[in-house]
């Protein structure tokens, strides 16, 4: 009988639960080893004691005890409690007498706290995933108002240049069409905005200095901030490059810098930085959206008011905005985030009420491959010439635009409208054709479809692609890949010579 006991409380003594017994009165009669390591107490300091004595430190049952409950109901009852850093599960086991009264429980008390933080990454990685899709959802149809807006603002901003190149300069219409160019910049401004936060703008990257990038904006961003909030600049020595459109970097460092004005009262500070940073394995894991790497890290930090958890959980969404009515469009973080995102990066946002912010970009390290390439092409001199275009644009009023355009300075232009008229052109024509200028979206198939085509009817021809959407062609077929020529609608007639003579000087 020694020996049973003896065995008995051995294995009573092995659980790693602390488990006490209890009497009909919810005293202690009887506890195991872990419940000293649980309570940092010897076991002869808890027994006759009640347990919420020695769970919680109180002289009463706590609400909704357990214990309590477990003698109303006579089966188990079970709660979990969050004491110190760590969360454990109550598990209350009633047991009765001969004449089926209550005479006792069985109280275990258990560590989940591993459980807890494993459900919490759980819900938060959950929760990620469910506002990747709303913003998914959101970004189909703001790209697909971005890109037929950009096609009538692309058919304004022609126009427009084009009447002001007839006009004397005393002319007295100069005014308003100036007036009507300056209303199209912003315009085109806000459907990047819409663009590069569904993660469909379609971009031109290139190799790029972030110091220099953002020096040259400093004499901008202090203007934009205003005199009261001092503007500390601080760039790293031997900074990595990275490779994107340059005109992201204008709006991701605009936005973090208007998001830290606002976040200021009055007179305050703001430090733009530059560091290197190299992510690992370990570091991931912790941040869903993390890739191991080589980054170029941007950071902007403010001593403004600061974020509740609530805020930082919504930072990103768009039109989510904590400003008053009329001071913000709520699309200037989700701007952001898209554009990081859209280029390999991720974001870090550190910030508590009344501590300021930190908001930390960080950029991927462009390779080695690419530095070359950029390098390259920066040396290389950009003729231009005469030559043979064949322009495809389904919009009749940009392809009459574009037409007017390219033959006032110097081409030959073969217009088609729909890429069935182009493969015609490009068959019939008897003469040799120098370049390839389509749209992306068109009708029957897209544009680099329509370029594999025109380039087995003519080796050798070069191509240059134009969009204000270049949708999933662009986000996920690379079509944008280097080497090929791309410019976003809108874009002003200089800017349209420019890139069509580098396209026919580059190689495809």
């Amino acid at each position: 009988m020694a020996r049973t006991a003896n065995d008995w409380q051995q294995t009573f003594d092995a659980t790693d639960s602390a488990i006490w017994i209890l009497d009909r009165d919810q005293r202690i009669v009887r506890s195991n080893g872990s419940a000293e390591r649980y309570f940092h107490r010897p076991c002869d300091q808890m027994i006759g004691r009640h347990c919420w004595e020695i769970v919680h430190g109180t002289a009463e049952p706590i609400c909704d005890c357990p214990a309590l409950r477990a003698i109303r109901t006579m089966k188990r009852e079970a709660t979990e409690l969050q004491m110190d850093d760590g969360w454990f599960e109550v598990i209350v086991d009633p047991f009765h007498d001969a004449d089926g009264h209550y005479a006792g429980a069985v109280h275990s008390v258990r560590d989940i706290t591993e459980r807890k933080q494993a459900e919490g990454e759980h819900e938060r990685l959950t929760a990620q995933l469910a506002q990747a899709r709303r913003t998914e959802a959101i970004g189909r149809l703001a790209g697909g108002v971005a890109h037929d807006f950009n096609n009538m603002l692309q058919a304004i901003l022609c126009s427009s240049e084009l009447m002001l190149e007839e006009l004397p300069p005393e002319s007295p219409l100069r005014t308003g069409l100036n007036e009507i160019l300056d209303a199209t910049h912003r315009s085109a401004d806000l459907t990047r905005q819409l663009l590069a936060f569904a993660r469909r703008q379609a971009i031109a990257p290139r190799v790029l200095d972030l110091n220099a990038e953002i020096g040259s904006m400093l004499k901008m961003l202090r203007r934009l901030i205003g005199e009261d909030i001092r503007l500390s600049w601080q760039p790293a020595f031997e900074l990595w490059p990275v490779r994107m459109d340059p005109s992201q970097i204008d709006q991701i460092v605009a936005n973090l810098a208007v998001n830290a004005r606002d976040a200021i009262a009055g007179v305050g500070s703001m430090v733009i930085e530059t560091a290197n940073a190299v992510i690992d394995a370990e570091q991931c894991s912790r941040h869903a959206e993390m890739t191991p790497g080589e980054y170029a890290v941007l950071t902007v930090t403010d001593d403004g008011a600061g974020m509740s958890d609530e805020v930082r959980e919504h930072l990103f969404e768009p039109f989510y905005s904590t400003k008053q009515p009329g001071h913000g469009t709520g699309l200037g973080l989700a701007t952001v985030h898209g554009i990081v995102h859209q280029n390999g990066g991720f974001i870090g946002v550190y910030s508590e009420p009344g501590m300021g912010a930190t908001m930390r970009i960080y950029l991927p390290r462009a390779s080695s491959d690419a530095v070359k390439a950029e390098a390259e092409r920066t040396d290389r001199a950009v003729s231009r010439g005469s030559g043979v275009i064949l322009l495809v644009e389904d919009e009749e009023i940009l392809l009459h635009l574009a037409t007017r355009v390219l033959e006032g300075i110097g081409y030959a232009v073969l217009a088609a409208g729909t890429p069935e008229a182009a493969i015609g052109l490009a068959e019939g024509h008897p003469g040799s054709i120098d370049l390839l200028v389509t749209d992306l979206v068109l009708p029957e198939m897209n544009g680099h479809e329509l370029a594999d085509r025109i380039s087995g009817l003519r080796p050798g021809i070069r191509r240059m692609f134009m969009s204000g959407y270049s949708a999933d062609v662009v986000a996920r077929r690379g079509m944008l890949s280097q080497g090929v020529s791309f410019l976003q609608k809108p874009f002003s007639i200089a800017d349209f010579a420019a890139k069509v003579a580098e396209a026919l000087a580059g190689s495809d």
